[in-house]
């Protein structure tokens, strides 16, 4: 068409009518071609459907589909039915017949534009139709519920003629303000964008029937007035406000608008990369313009009043891709464009290399063979783009760098220019927030990630047959990993492949497999489990247990969701993956039976069968993480880490499986006892020291919310000590049933509790263990020779006598106590044929007579040179002091003890009587660290007394 006869009109020098008629006439004839076109991609029954919308809305009859009531507000403005519509309406309904109205009845429906695909280069058979239906605005609440209704009836009509409608009903005066309370389209982010709604409606809308918008006939030199030159145009009478409506201006878009609009194509572009590449290109280029944007319905306007109606360059698609091309050469920007034109043909989603058939090609086929011929694409770029549905791992990985670059460039381009126009209002600034995190969570890659590579680029990517190998690593001797293969291989034919993927270990895989959808239920696996102990039977149930716990696909994670840190929400803990943990018996072809059957301490050898531990976590921001434990304390730090992963709120599912060769369900149920225990003891809050035995060592878990550590503990001396230390406040122990089977501890740790000290003894002929349980319930344990209970019990007993009375005396004469004396409670532990049948049984205290004097020895511990003590000791009174006796003291203390003695038989000598408070100062320590210094000291006097 030659670009002539451009129309430039000027209020100053007088508007012509006639002028405005050709101008409305343009617009009308370019809409009539669009209309055409959109007409051409439907069946008769979508055509059907369109032809007859109008009149649905123009009248009320009973029999016609839309019917409500004959108070539904009806008639629609400058619309008369053609013989054809009317004689469509009678083949639905015989009874039905047209009057028309006399008169200037009331016509409250003002106008209807079709939105969405319809009429461009990407109509497909599945597009929608969003309509908007333009109504006067004083229809009172009762009338829009009704014409709501009809919109309602009218979409369910339009379904059973197998087209999908949706209505939107628009009061234009309230729209001009930016007033709306429903999203205005099927694909529409709500009502911060409506700047950017309005331009792509004035480029994209097909008008079906009423009035035509005001903003056709405003140049766009003048569109900085537009509310100023609608006015002359209305109150001079040029044209009639009957046969026009008024929907606003374009003169300039708020920047929030493109922050708005940026983040809900990114939101989208996350799932459908491919769909937000275009919309997110265009915000950037309008962005990237502010505040001087030459919005496309400007352009589109612009090229109509200069008479340039080609029905190809004017199409919306062509407009956008344009617009786009052109920014990105001037920024020279070549991979981006690539990206955006194979978004654009994918989009289209017309395959250029297959057979066009008999048909004479569409005006879209052969549209985009002109585009891809200027664009220089051969025939293999084509038949790669469409075989996109038999896309896998190598082209989809390729293709997913491209598309997060992009997602990624785009945020931080928002991010920045919501920085630099300062346009991010509290709820962006919120929404750039989750939207960044939505981000990461889909694109980040991390340490023990499984990284997801198919956002919505291929449909499936499963493969009918892999090959999974476990070789030797190359480069790090000693160390092997596995591969994954296209096809059946044999063991002669995989290494002369390219593996799809390869990782150090097979869990790690095989989740990669499970959540990018390489692996599903009928992909048949050829297995080469090289040095492993893999069997197909483990390797299925592995899939079987990743299909349970990251089941697919994945709901969507919630705004609250990514609003807080990420906690796990499903976990799977995998024993002994590949691994046989009784290998060498089986190679042995040895049987073990054996009454030890705890997989932590199995048979008389006391083997651990638990070696490794996989543990693959789903967590709220749907992010899959793989761990692996194989070190020496695998299952203990396996536990520390799940446990100080646990959120505060709703725990995560937990799945504890073994496939492995021997007693694989015996080893499953042990773990998830032990993770379940420890769980349910961290979850009360009470600070447990949760104690496990594996083989011959021992460990403990320190139960800190948040701060979960562990302790190993190679021997039994090792593990007294540890029990021995002083705790800061009560600290509950709870024992592993299957921990400490021959030792008293077995017995007594169970029995602590707070507020009381318990004093335990076990008489063995001539020896007795005696323990002390203190009220922070740490242990104390000595080895005594044994006389009679009294001599063993009675210093015992005045010793602690005299620490609590001495803690009573250092409290303020004002403080009232605020807890009651601390009891002291006595057991015997008593054997009863094995050792593992030992009982225990409470003993009262043992007696002290009154009238029966006893040899006071009280120990004076305070601070010397710095990390040094000072040592004074008083035998009924009398002061031996470090300073005056030195390295002497004990034996010159152990003398003066002798010589006092009426008893000819040598004993034990005892201290009495403990003060720490010149080394504790106001506080009080607690009774294991009295009890320790008194061991201590004792062990002196005592070795001295061998001396005497």
């Amino acid at each position: 068409m030659p670009h002539t006869h451009e129309i430039r009109p000027d209020l100053d020098e007088g508007i012509d009518r006639k002028v405005l008629s050709k101008l409305r006439a343009r617009f009308l004839t370019l809409n009539e071609g669009r209309m055409t076109r959109a007409m051409e991609g439907l069946s008769a029954r979508q055509q059907l459907v369109l032809n007859l919308l109008p009149l649905f809305f123009h009248v009320n009859h009973p029999l016609l589909p839309g019917y409500v009531s004959g108070a539904t507000p009806a008639g629609l403005s400058n619309y008369e039915p053609d013989p054809a519509a009317l004689a469509e309406a009678q083949r639905l309904t015989r009874s039905f017949s047209y009057k028309a109205r006399h008169g200037n009845p009331p016509r409250p429906i003002h106008g209807l534009f079709l939105m969405g695909s319809l009429g461009t280069l990407a109509q497909a058979d599945q597009s929608d139709m969003d309509v908007w239906v333009c109504h006067a605005s004083n229809l009172s609440e009762n009338e829009l519920a009704e014409l709501q209704k009809k919109c309602q009836l009218l979409e369910t009509w339009a379904e059973s003629q197998g087209a999908e409608a949706h209505f939107f009903l628009i009061d234009p005066s309230r729209f001009v303000r930016g007033e709306r309370d429903t999203q205005l389209s099927s694909d529409d982010c709500g009502t911060t964008q409506h700047y950017l709604l309005l331009d792509e409606f004035y480029r994209t809308a097909i008008w079906l029937a009423g009035r035509t918008p005001l903003w056709w006939l405003v140049p766009v030199y003048e569109e900085s007035r537009y509310e100023q030159y609608i006015h002359t145009l209305l109150s001079k009478r040029f044209v009639s406000a009957e046969e026009n409506l008024d929907l606003g201006h374009m003169a300039r878009i708020p920047p929030g608008e493109f922050i708005g609009a940026g983040l809900w194509q990114l939101f989208k572009g996350i799932e459908s990369p491919y769909k937000s590449v275009l919309k997110l290109l265009l915000i950037e280029v309008y962005a990237s313009e502010h505040p001087q944007v030459q919005c496309l319905s400007l352009r589109f306007k612009q090229a109509v009043f200069a008479n340039r109606l080609d029905l190809d360059e004017l199409d919306p698609y062509i407009v956008v891709y344009r617009r786009i091309e052109e920014y990105l050469k001037a920024r020279g920007e070549p991979e981006r464009l690539e990206l955006v034109r194979r978004s654009l043909y994918l989009k289209v989603n017309r395959k250029l290399t297959a057979g066009n058939g008999s048909r004479s090609p569409s005006w879209q086929r052969a549209l985009l063979e002109r585009l891809a011929d200027e664009w220089g694409w051969d025939h293999r770029q084509l038949a790669l783009l469409d075989s996109r549905s038999q896309w896998k791992v190598r082209q989809v990985g390729s293709e997913r760098r491209a598309l997060v670059n992009e997602l990624n460039y785009s945020y931080r381009f928002l991010t920045q220019f919501a920085r630099t126009e300062q346009a991010a209002s509290l709820i962006n600034k919120r929404d750039l927030n989750v939207l960044g995190r939505r981000l990461y969570a889909a694109f980040e890659r991390k340490a023990g990630k499984i990284e997801f590579i198919n956002p919505g680029i291929a449909p499936d990517l499963a493969e009918d047959t892999l090959t999974l190998v476990q070789s030797p690593n190359r480069r790090e001797p000693g160390q092997t990993h596995w591969g994954l293969y296209n096809g059946n291989l044999t063991a002669l034919e995989w290494e002369h492949f390219a593996p799809i993927k390869r990782s150090r270990e097979l869990l790690e895989l095989l989740t990669w497999c499970h959540r990018n959808g390489v692996i599903d239920s009928s992909t048949r696996l050829a297995l080469h489990p090289g040095s492993s102990d893999l069997s197909e039977f483990e390797l299925f149930n592995l899939l079987g247990s990743l299909q349970q716990t990251v089941a697919l696909p994945l709901n969507a994670a919630s705004e609250d969701q990514l609003l807080h840190a990420s906690v796990p929400s499903e976990v799977l803990v995998l024993v002994n993956v590949g691994v046989d943990p009784l290998k060498h018996h089986r190679e042995l072809n040895i049987h073990m039976t054996t009454e030890r059957t705890d997989s932590l301490s199995y048979a008389g050898v006391r083997e651990n069968l638990v070696l490794t531990l996989d543990q693959v976590t789903l967590n709220s921001w749907n992010e899959v993480m793989v761990g692996r434990y194989d070190s020496e304390h695998a299952l203990l730090d396996c536990l520390r880490d799940y446990l100080n992963n646990l959120p505060a709120g709703p725990q995560p599912r937990l799945r504890v499986r073994c496939f492995c060769h021997n007693r694989a369900q015996f080893i499953a149920r042990r773990v998830e006892e032990l993770f379940e225990t420890a769980q349910n003891l961290l979850l009360s809050q009470l600070n447990y020291r949760y104690l496990i035995q594996v083989q011959q060592h021992y460990h403990v878990l320190e139960l800190v919310p948040g701060q979960v550590r562990h302790r190993a503990l190679a021997t039994p001396a090792a593990l007294l000590d540890y029990l021995g230390q002083e705790q800061a406040r009560y600290s509950p122990l709870h024992l592993d049933p299957m921990a400490l089977e021959d030792h008293d501890l077995a017995l007594i740790l169970p029995m602590g509790q707070p507020d009381c000290i318990q004093v335990f003894y076990r008489i063995s002929e001539d020896q007795a263990e005696l323990y002390v349980l203190d009220e922070h319930n740490a242990l104390w344990q000595q080895t005594l020779p044994y006389h009679d209970e009294q001599s063993l019990l009675v210093p015992l007993q005045r010793f602690l006598q005299s620490i609590l009375y001495r803690r009573e005396a250092l409290l303020p004469m004002d403080s009232i106590p605020s807890e009651k004396p601390l009891d002291t409670l006595y057991f015997q532990i008593l054997p009863s044929g094995t050792a593992r049948a030992r009982r225990v049984e409470a003993r009262p205290a043992p007696l002290t007579p009154v009238d029966k004097a006893f040899y006071d020895v009280q120990a004076i511990v305070g601070k010397a040179a710095p990390s040094q003590v000072q040592v004074s000791l008083y035998c009924n009174q009398r002061e031996f002091s470090e300073l005056e006796y030195g390295d002497q003291l004990f034996s010159t203390v152990v003398q003066e003890i002798v010589e006092q003695r009426r008893e000819p038989e040598r004993y034990r000598c005892y201290i009495t009587d403990l003060d720490l408070s010149g080394l504790l100062g106001d506080g009080q320590g607690s009774s294991i660290l009295y009890l320790r210094y008194k061991a201590s000291l004792e062990r002196a006097l005592n070795d001295a007394l061998e001396q005497v």
